[in-house]
Formats: C-alpha cells, structure tokens, sequence
C-alpha cells in the first residue's frame, strides 16, 4: 500500500525502546526520509552528544536539542527519532504536537534495560548503578512520555518490523497524518 504522510512523525520514548531502528522501518514502509535529531546535533557540532554532555554540559545540549527538532520539523513530513530527553521539555512537546506528530514507543523497564546494559554509548547511564539510574529516568519521564499524541505498547516478543506495523495502524486512524492512496 502507498501512503501519503500529511506530518512528521516524531519517535518518542526512553532509551532502548527503539525510536531509532523501528524509526527506520517505518519510514521504509511509509516512503519518507528518516532523520534522527541526535545525528543531525552531532553533525551540526561535529562532536558525539558524550562528547558535547562532558564539554558544554546537559542543558547546552537540551538548547541545541530544541533548536534541531524545531528546525526539521519546519522541512517536508518526515520520520523523526528524537533523544529520549528531548519530549521531556514542554517546548519541544508544544512544537511536536503542533507542527507534527508524537508517537511514544512504550516499553517497559525489564524490556528497556535488556536492551541497554550492554551498550556503552549511553551517557546519562555513566553511573555506580546503571539500572537503578535507568528506573529513576523511567519512573521520572513516563508521565510526560504518556502525554504523546499516540502510544504504541513494545513488546520483547515484537521484532521491529511488527513494532513498525503497530505504529502504521495506530497513525492510520488519523487521516491528519496519514492517508492511504
């Protein structure tokens, strides 16, 4: 089927709950660019988010952060995979919403952590007890991760190519972001 994307579709969620690869898949299957607002901060910096955290801080990068969102939403609907800090903040949620779509991939913590202890590339994870820091970060962002326009449950079981299925039927029941031609 050919579909149509009237907005951007912009991933939310935490870390480990696949924004990027189920991101990927959809714009696949959708027909429309994938962008990932950690990559283009990171080309636009030409430095890795670590690296831009241990120089210039969190709230530096958050800044930046919003600044990237904003601008790619202004460009042609797309797939947008966002930071899991970055639906956090009320003005990037306010813009999300306005001028695209929130779609939270909704894992739980047993899901998330499998997922993310074994990789090194996460710096809020840089801690004496990582999965004791990774639940704080989860008990702390679900609330404003359930204020996406969409939810769409992950499950282990789920391969991203199924996640990417159950993320086309739950936007396809809104003909303002998606239509069937």
């Amino acid at each position: 089927m050919a579909w149509q994307v009237k907005k951007t579709i912009v991933m939310v969620g935490m870390m480990g709950a696949g924004k990027t690869a189920v991101g990927k898949a959809l714009a696949a299957e959708l027909g429309v660019p994938f962008l990932d607002s950690d990559h283009e901060i990171e080309s636009a910096a030409n430095m890795t988010i670590a690296e831009i955290f241990a120089r210039d801080g969190e709230a530096f990068f958050r800044a930046k952060e919003a600044q990237v969102i904003a601008r790619l939403l202004d460009g042609k609907p797309c797939i947008l995979s966002t930071g899991g800090g970055a639906f956090l903040a009320e003005p990037n949620r306010k813009v999300i919403s306005e001028r695209g779509v929130a779609v939270w991939l909704n894992a739980d913590l047993d899901l998330l952590w499998s997922r993310v202890k074994h990789r090194d590339s996460r710096p809020l994870l840089k801690t004496a007890d990582p999965f004791q820091t990774l639940k704080g970060l989860y008990e702390a962002r679900v609330p404003l991760y359930a204020q996406a326009d969409i939810m769409v449950r992950s499950r282990p079981e789920y391969s991203v190519q199924d996640m990417a299925q159950k993320v086309v039927a739950a936007i396809a029941e809104r003909p303002d972001i998606l239509e069937a031609t």
